[in-house]
């Protein structure tokens, strides 16, 4: 703990102590400026990255071509790939089964627009959430099996043992990147960079990546055969959308991929994203937030509460009008998404807090709740709490709930445990977010085990977590070109964060934004504004705090952005956190 809060913060307006950059941090990054000529503020961030000076020009200009792992380094990637080149050469009937979310719709889009560009097609399949749940289920692949020669399963498939093996007559591959149990399913190739026998080296690839790296792979070996695959850097923009949606830390390949892959998207050629792009009335060039909370949670209504196969058939198009239609339906059901889950969020809340917010595990459960919604709500309840957070369905006696783990607590695990104690009827994931289904009778004692573990990892240990912060800015020092500079040191996102900065003791004009957030504009009297937002403002002690500031000065804490509207671009930052000055 440093000597002195940053600040003289000791416990903002959420609770948190701030805290500054280490006495060696900042020497470090002093003396990178010296070297580089930027900014300390962003030599701080590169040092806590890890990066040292002569590795700064590589950094901000990665090469993907140097970050790119060999595809064969994975487990069965050569058998997988092999056998997917020997369905497309025979003109097999090859069918593509994929979950419902962003990952699960992007890594079905690109093997179908892979397929497409080698005048193939497939058969796309995406379970109902409701009806059949997560991953294979026996009738499913039985039906596919009679009517296919291959079954491609991406983002699922890992711990599918029985469904996998009803698919009698058609060889099974798996792509994915769930947690292995120590016995894999009886498919003829389970690529994953979870599995228990991998490395993991690569265990923060999404499916997508996965199966980017396979189409790599069969890229290079049609090319062995003389033949030209189709442009695979033409296809990142669907990489980046779900390694983003799918929170995958922005680290090693990741941050190639996603970095390589917004400027692939800012070209607007994919019908499907330009289209939502447009409904989400995006008007500025895509970043990781775009990803994250336009696009992405568009593309996953259709799997929360609509079609299931919605986004993945809007992200593989060819068709404009289709694409326009798709894009608008998705906006809709994403409206009802968010009604739905309003009122959830606030019963579940209301629950849990009955039940106790300082345990090693936050969780409420309740009937009728929509399945469609109950990850959301449980990411909702960590950020709250600072605690794994599990938010459970309940449905003619059978509950399906969701998983939102914190950083150091492997969720997924503790949920693998606990299904495989007979607690849970099904149940996986990765660290971070995972999802069950478990008997209504036996919730209470579920939930209490599932604790048990969680505890053991250290969750709930700590109270609100300390507020890091890069350093401490002149509203004057915000210039957009001094943000173009952070910038070339992302993307940011899960597991890069981007800087945070302080700025103290500013005079603070606020105005209410709908029910919950807060628009403010702040100066330290010197001359320069600067405008700032804070979503869900009144959801927590932000809102009230600053409504009406009065005379009162406030330090304020959060990150920078340019906000484009209208055709003008403004600096902006993004507030998370303040304390009376």
């Amino acid at each position: 703990m440093n000597e002195r809060a940053f600040l003289g913060v000791e416990a903002s307006a959420t609770g948190r102590r701030w805290v500054g950059p280490e006495l060696e941090t900042s020497r470090l990054a002093e003396a990178m400026t010296q070297v580089t000529g930027l900014p300390q503020a962003l030599c701080v961030t590169l040092v806590r990255r890890g990066v040292s000076p002569d590795e700064v020009a590589s950094y901000m200009a990665p090469a993907l071509r140097d970050l790119l792992p060999d595809p064969l380094s994975l487990k069965d990637m050569d058998k997988a790939t092999k056998r997917f080149l020997a369905a497309l050469k025979a003109r097999q009937r090859i069918a593509v089964f994929a979950d419902y979310d962003v990952d699960g719709g992007a890594s079905a889009a690109l093997l179908l627009v892979w397929l497409r560009a080698m005048g193939h097609s497939a058969t796309l399949y995406i379970p109902d959430r409701i009806d059949e749940g997560y991953g294979p289920n026996v009738p499913a692949m039985e039906a596919l099996a009679k009517a296919h020669d291959l079954i491609i399963c991406v983002d699922c498939g890992t711990i599918s043992h029985e469904p996998i093996a009803a698919a009698k007559g058609a060889d099974v591959l798996v792509l994915d990147h769930h947690l292995g149990a120590e016995e894999l399913p009886p498919a003829l190739a389970v690529v994953n960079p979870n599995r228990q026998d991998e490395s993991g080296d690569l265990a923060h690839l999404c499916a997508a990546s996965v199966v980017f790296l396979m189409l790599v792979e069969a890229n290079r070996q049609l090319r062995a055969d003389g033949v030209k695959g189709p442009d695979l850097m033409a296809m990142l923009d669907l990489v980046a959308l779900a390694t983003v949606a799918d929170v995958a830390p922005l680290i090693g390949v990741n941050r190639a991929l996603v970095r390589q892959g917004l400027k692939v998207m800012a070209r607007r050629e994919r019908i499907g994203l330009r289209a939502l792009a447009d409904v989400a009335r995006m008007d500025q060039a895509p970043n990781t937030y775009a990803l994250g909370f336009l696009l992405g949670p568009r593309v996953n209504a259709g799997g929360r509460i609509g079609a299931a196969d919605l986004g993945a058939r809007l992200l593989a198009t060819d068709n404009a009008a289709e694409a326009a239609a798709m894009a608008e339906r998705l906006d809709m059901l994403n409206t009802e998404r968010r009604d739905i889950e309003a009122s959830v969020r606030a019963a579940a809340l209301a629950q849990a807090e009955e039940r106790g917010l300082d345990g090693p595990l936050v969780w409420a459960a309740g009937a009728g709740w929509h399945p469609g919604v109950v990850g959301i709500v449980a990411a909702r309840l960590k950020e709250a709490t600072g605690r794994p957070a599990v938010v459970i369905g309940i449905e003619d006696g059978v509950g399906k709930g969701s998983g939102r783990s914190v950083a150091g607590v492997d969720l997924g695990a503790a949920i693998q445990r606990v299904t495989a104690e007979g607690l849970f009827l099904r149940g996986g994931g990765h660290k971070m977010a995972a999802g069950l289904t478990v008997a209504e009778s036996a919730i209470s004692a579920a939930m209490e085990r599932l604790a048990e573990l969680l505890a053991k990892q250290g969750a709930g240990l700590a109270g609100p977590s300390d507020l890091r912060l890069d350093g401490l800015l002149m509203p004057s020092a915000a210039t957009p070109a001094f943000i173009e500079q952070i910038e070339a040191a992302g993307p940011f996102g899960a597991g890069a964060p981007a800087p945070r900065f302080a700025f103290a003791e500013q005079s603070v004009t606020a105005r209410r934004v709908g029910e919950s957030h807060l628009r403010i504009s702040f100066g330290d009297g010197m001359g320069a504004r600067i405008d700032g937002i804070a979503f869900g403002a009144f959801d927590g002690p932000i809102g009230p705090m600053l409504e009406n500031p009065g005379a009162a000065r406030f330090h304020l804490a959060g990150r920078l952005e340019i906000n484009t509207f209208g055709g003008r671009s403004k600096v902006q930052l993004r507030l998370e956190d303040v304390a009376r000055a």
